[in-house]
C-alpha cells in the first residue's frame, strides 16, 4: 500500500489526517497521550482496528510521559492515561480491547524497574499494529473465497487500510480477491455525515487499482433491485455474542436491503471486535456525535438554522440479517453464538 495509517516512529506516534483526504494526504506526529486521545475523537483517526492500535500507543507515550519515583504512583498514573483515551469513543470495542491488552502487559511485568516496563508497553503498542496487519491479510484471505469471479461488491462506510494499520477488513476482502485475479468491482456508498466512502473508499480502491463507483446512501436499493449488486461486504465495530453487529450508520439499512433482494451480507473483522460478554445488540452502546456534522459539510450549512438533530454514528445490524461473519481464524455462519466462541477461542 502506497500510505502508512499509523505507526510509531522515533518515540512519537504518526498519523495519516483522515479528515484532511482526499485532497490533500498529511501525516501528523503525536508526541503525548492526550494528542492521540484528540486524534481519536476528532476522528482523525477512525475504523475499530485502527483505533485499537492508536490508543495502545497512546498508552505506551502516556507511560513514557510519568514522572514517578514508584511503581504504585507510575501505575495509578497509569490507570489516569488508561481513562483518557477510553473516554474518547464509545462504540468501538477494539479500543477498550487495546487498552486492557496494554494494562495487562504493565502488570504482568509489574517486578520490573519503570524504564523497562516503558519499553515493554512501547513493542507492546508496537506488535499490536504488525499483528493487525497481519489479521487483516488473514481475513482477506478467508473472504475472497465468498467473492465470485466478476461480482459486483457494495461496501459501506470505510473499512480499509485507513481503518487498520493496513490493508482492511471489507476492503481487505476486496484486495484480496482482486490480488487473486477475480475481476470484479466495487460499489461504495457515500455514508453520511462524514462521507467516509466517498472520501477514504474510493481514495483507497482507486489507488490500487480496483474498479469503483461512488453512489449515494440511498442508491443502494435500487441497484440491488436491477441486479446490478452481487454482494456486500462491511466492517464492524462490535459484534455481540449472537451475531449482532454494529456498523457505522446505515449499515443496517443496507442489509435489509440485501435481505429484500436475496443478496449475500458479508461481515469482516477481527477477533478483537467480538464482544462476547454482551447477550445481543441491544446491549451496544451507541455513540451520538454532534449535530453540526449532519447540518454542516465543511462548515456550510446544509439546514436551517435551529432545526432539531439527532447524529448516532453507529446502528446495529441484527444476525439475522448477516450471511456470513468472515474473521482471520475463519467463516462463522448459521450458529453466531457457537461459531463466533469458537474462533476467539473461547
Amino acid at each position: 500500500m502506497s500510505f502508512r495509517t499509523i505507526e510509531w516512529r522515533d518515540d512519537t506516534v504518526i498519523m495519516i489526517d483522515q479528515t484532511r483526504l482526499p485532497g490533500e494526504e498529511v501525516y501528523n506526529t503525536y508526541s503525548d497521550f492526550k494528542s492521540v486521545a484528540d486524534a481519536i475523537r476528532g476522528m482523525i483517526i477512525r475504523g475499530a482496528p485502527a483505533i485499537g492500535v492508536a490508543a495502545a500507543m497512546g498508552v505506551a507515550l502516556g507511560a513514557r510521559e510519568i514522572i514517578a519515583d514508584t511503581h504504585e504512583s507510575f501505575f495509578r498514573q497509569l490507570e489516569n492515561v488508561c481513562d483518557v483515551l477510553a473516554r474518547t469513543r464509545p462504540t468501538a470495542v477494539n479500543l477498550f480491547w487495546g487498552i486492557e491488552r496494554m494494562k495487562r502487559v504493565a502488570e504482568q511485568n509489574r517486578d520490573k524497574n519503570l524504564d523497562k516496563i516503558r519499553e515493554i508497553l512501547k513493542k507492546e503498542a508496537i506488535r499490536i499494529e504488525q499483528e493487525d496487519l497481519t489479521i487483516c491479510r488473514n481475513i482477506g484471505k478467508w473472504g475472497a473465497t465468498l467473492i465470485p469471479e466478476g461480482a459486483t461488491v457494495l461496501t459501506h462506510c470505510n473499512a480499509g487500510g485507513l481503518a487498520t494499520a493496513g490493508y482492511g477488513t471489507a476492503l481487505g476482502v476486496i484486495r484480496a480477491a482482486h490480488e487473486a485475479g477475480k475481476k470484479i468491482q466495487v460499489f461504495a456508498d457515500e455514508t453520511r455525515p462524514w462521507l467516509q466512502g466517498a472520501r477514504l473508499t474510493a481514495w483507497e480502491l482507486l489507488k490500487d487499482g480496483i474498479p469503483t463507483t461512488l453512489i449515494s446512501d440511498n442508491m443502494a436499493g435500487f441497484f440491488m433491485s436491477k441486479g446490478e449488486i452481487t454482494c456486500c461486504v462491511v466492517g464492524a465495530d462490535r459484534i455481540a455474542a449472537n451475531g449482532d453487529t454494529a456498523n457505522k450508520i446505515g449499515t443496517y439499512s443496507v442489509a435489509v436491503l440485501a435481505k429484500e433482494n436475496n443478496i449475500p451480507f458479508y461481515v469482516a473483522a477481527p477477533v478483537s471486535t467480538l464482544d462476547l460478554t454482551l447477550a445481543d445488540g441491544s446491549k451496544i452502546p451507541i455513540e451520538e456525535r454532534p449535530g453540526i456534522e449532519v447540518t454542516h459539510i465543511k462548515g456550510i450549512a446544509i439546514a436551517p438554522e435551529g432545526v432539531n438533530v439527532r447524529n448516532p454514528a453507529f446502528d446495529v445490524t441484527p444476525a439475522r440479517f448477516i450471511t456470513a461473519i468472515i474473521t482471520e481464524n475463519g467463516i462463522v455462519k448459521d450458529d453466531y453464538r457457537a461459531g463466533l466462541r469458537k474462533v476467539a477461542g473461547k
